[in-house]
């Protein structure tokens, strides 16, 4: 028996540290997924105006904040009992597009690829680990190229959604109401534009990439397939009447299946608080407990009708029907491929719909009282935000990323989380260079947000304070 321990794993938002003990054959029979840090903005957000939140919860992560902004209007505007206008709808796909395409680009050029190429012999490819190089170096050169490349694209992913979302990555122009910017023609135009660039470069680059990926390490279809349960909470809406281009659902043991938010409960028996464990979102509350015994991470443990659930693309397009390959480290990068050539064919018809001069906000006002759910998918998978309004302000609010269900600890029943699922069983080829669990935590593209270390002069750490959560 021996211990591994990966801390922190880099080429990831925040801070996440994995912990396997190994066998005398090398695999891995027990693993932990730790998130050191502490998200405290449920408890901000108490007694604010309800707007607020969906400024404030974009910080959460800087990754995904459109989707915080969206998942946190959803919430208020369920809260007011108000549907934004299909003009309204049809911006905010546009400009979470744009941010999942940046995502998408990221999680597969920039933080994963890098696991299976050899990047140039200098910062900040080095040092790393040079365990199972397979590609030629002809491939291999293409691929780094094209890593570069990407860097490019996502740039103008993000300049795209900026043109309705006012700036990216965070937003200022999505808020309860709808979407506040007035397209121009012009605005459509640019639009069109940098659409027509991104959409070369995923046909022609990023699907031949993904796949050459896929054929050469193969083997890679059979590891860190963890529980295959998958969830998905819907996204992208296509009209006013709950029409999604990624509907919900749920897969368990290969079946399709339907999604219900009252079946999510949030357990912290391992996890650093002293919150009444096993309750549903809308009832929840956060309540630290640094040090508990027992606990091993910040992150708390969601679970389905008590069951551990995968989320991200592999989750959204396996409900959809675009992918239903496996469950896996390559199927999780070929499920993000597929998704995200199917959004650009999309966006490029929700583009043509928007309508020049019109706007897409109603200004709803503030919701005296009333409690809400919005739910939607960042990149990586189902976000959740729960609020209630007393008095004008916001009362209770919670927030559930989907970080938190792929990484979350054991429940209290036991079960880990879908990360340390997919890592027990495992064999690791060199225990200097355990790539094989890189391979595994990157393919889920965790976020865990970032913190601040205060330094002397001499290097010394004097305090330490979290200025990021765990996002997703």
């Amino acid at each position: 028996m021996s211990t591994l321990v990966l801390d922190p794993i880099t080429r990831l938002e925040g801070h996440l540290k994995i912990n396997v003990t190994l066998d005398s054959n090398n695999n891995v029979t027990v693993a932990q997924a730790s998130g050191g840090l502490y998200r405290d903005f449920e408890n901000m957000l108490l007694n604010r105006v309800p707007k607020d939140a969906a400024f404030l919860t974009q910080r959460i992560c800087g990754l995904c904040p459109v989707s915080h902004a969206i998942a946190s209007s959803k919430a208020i505007e369920q809260a007011a009992g108000f549907t934004p206008t299909l003009q309204g709808l049809l911006l905010r796909d546009l400009i979470q597009g744009s941010n999942y395409i940046a995502d998408n680009l990221l999680h597969f050029y920039h933080l994963s690829l890098m696991d299976y190429v050899q990047g140039p012999q200098m910062s900040p490819w080095t040092p790393g680990y040079s365990q199972d190089y397979r590609f030629s170096s002809t491939d291999n050169q293409n691929l780094v190229n094209n890593y570069i490349t990407a860097l490019s694209i996502r740039r103008q992913a993000h300049e795209m959604g900026a043109i309705f979302g006012g700036k990216l990555p965070h937003v200022a122009n999505v808020v309860p109401g709808g979407v506040t910017a007035i397209p121009s023609s012009t605005d459509i135009s640019n639009f069109k534009n940098y659409l027509n660039t991104i959409t070369s470069f995923i046909t022609n680059t990023y699907q031949a990439d993904a796949n050459k990926l896929a054929s050469t390490y193969g083997d890679y279809y059979s590891v860190g397939v963890g529980y295959g349960n998958l969830i998905a909470y819907g996204v992208f809406d296509t009209d006013t009447n709950g029409g999604k281009l990624f509907p919900a659902g749920t897969v368990t043991n290969g079946t399709v299946g339907s999604f219900s938010q009252t079946n999510i409960k949030e357990y912290v028996g391992y996890s650093w608080y002293s919150s009444p464990s096993g309750v549903n979102p809308a009832s929840e509350t956060t309540t630290p407990s640094y040090g508990k015994s027992g606990a091993y991470t910040w992150l708390k443990a969601p679970r389905y009708n008590g069951q551990p659930y995968e989320a991200g693309s592999l989750a959204r397009t396996w409900v959809s029907g675009d992918y239903r390959h496996g469950v896996s480290v390559m199927d999780r990068h070929m499920a993000k491929y597929t998704e995200t050539a199917k959004l650009v064919s999309n966006m490029s018809t929700w583009i043509n719909q928007v309508v020049t001069g019109t706007s897409g906000y109603v200004n709803l006002g503030t919701p005296t009282s009333g409690s809400g759910i919005g739910l939607t998918e960042a990149s990586r998978g189902a976000l959740g935000h729960w609020v209630s309004v007393s008095n004008s302000t916001v009362s209770k609010y919670q927030i559930v990323t989907p970080t938190c269900w792929n990484a979350s600890p054991a429940d209290d029943s036991g079960n880990v989380g879908p990360i340390e699922q997919a890592l027990i069983g495992t064999h690791v080829a060199d225990t200097t260079q355990p790539v094989e669990l890189l391979r595994i935590a990157h393919s889920f593209d965790p976020c865990t947000g970032c913190s601040v270390h205060v330094m002397s002069p001499e290097g010394v750490e004097m305090s330490k304070f979290i200025v990021q959560p765990l996002g997703v």
